[in-house]
């Protein structure tokens, strides 16, 4: 999978939000998170340091936009293509405990990761020089038409140059409500991929797939050449070199589920970036979700990674 160029960089593209989890006595407690970006948290768990890791986004002046790019800096995630929206601040959400399962409560609508993909220039000039980019279906959901158009033609113009594109459907329907296309947007940005990690239960759900199997056919069918689907606990089904194959998981003990499958997807990349199988990465990637699940928080501790 890996490219042959001399430079090494993984891009993730994407809203990191401001998440106030918590809650008992009404007290909560601050912390940062976001689909893309936790899979690029845990790609740069598990890559070298040969392998630069940036986040592509855009946030604003408001303190907490500060302390998110400290945050991501702090760890190790590059913030060069964090680009500042004047006016805009960053997503908030809250997370509280009811009937014995974590809901969630968001405040996104003056988000300044809504313009991320507003320049195409920006955009272009950002993913240049990656050797693999990744996104998901929440990013293409809140930017919008034309930072969708964007973003399809500096990946398009990526992969020419030789990048590898991969995306997680990741299919939530309230973003989606006013774009009742969505499910063509969804595979139309498939068709740009070499890589795709979508949920079985999201394709059930607004694809009608019966079975992992056939995520991985319709998938195929639109001409990805690598198709890992996640199935929660059970067996993760994966498409590459033109053969299937089912990767079995072992029990564990669930505290939190949250960012499991973002987990599952950057220690995926990562062994694939380190010249993995796609079966070797898919037991690797297992192996860092029941890490994940067994922590309270979609961020473990790089450290207790490896």
């Amino acid at each position: 999978m890996l490219t042959n160029k001399m430079s090494k960089r993984f891009i993730a593209i994407g809203e990191c939000m401001v998440e106030m989890s918590g809650g008992k006595d009404a007290m909560f407690r601050l912390g940062f998170a976001g689909d893309c970006l936790n899979t690029a948290w845990y790609a740069r768990a598990l890559l070298p340091d040969t392998w630069d890791v940036d986040f592509l986004t855009a946030l604003g002046e408001d303190i907490y936009s500060k302390q998110m790019v400290d945050f991501f800096e702090a760890n190790n995630i590059g913030t060069r293509y964090v680009a500042s929206r004047a006016g805009k601040n960053a997503g908030l959400y809250l997370i509280h405990q009811a009937e014995g399962d974590r809901h969630f409560t968001y405040w996104r609508q003056n988000s300044a990761a809504r313009t991320l993909g507003d320049d195409p220039d920006y955009l272009s000039l950002a993913l240049a020089k990656s050797d693999l980019i990744y996104f998901s279906g929440i990013t293409l959901a809140i930017i919008g038409g034309d930072g969708r158009a964007n973003l399809f033609s500096a990946l398009k113009q990526a992969r020419t140059n030789g990048a590898k594109i991969a995306f997680d459907p990741n299919i939530r329907p309230l973003l989606w409500a006013d774009c009742p296309s969505y499910r063509e947007i969804i595979e139309g940005a498939a068709q740009l991929c070499d890589l795709v990690l979508p949920s079985f239960d999201d394709e059930q759900c607004h694809f009608g797939d019966n079975n992992p199997p056939e995520t991985l056919t319709r998938y195929a069918h639109l001409g990805v050449e690598e198709i890992i689907v996640k199935n929660g606990a059970e067996s993760a089904f994966i498409y590459a070199n033109g053969e299937s194959h089912e990767v079995s998981t072992s029990p564990v003990r669930a505290i939190d589920a949250t960012g499991a499958g973002d987990s599952f997807n950057g220690a995926y990349l990562a062994a694939r970036l380190q010249d993995q199988t796609p079966l070797q990465s898919a037991k690797k990637a297992h192996a860092i979700a029941a890490k994940v699940v067994a922590h309270a928080g979609a961020l473990v501790p790089m450290g207790q990674l490896n």
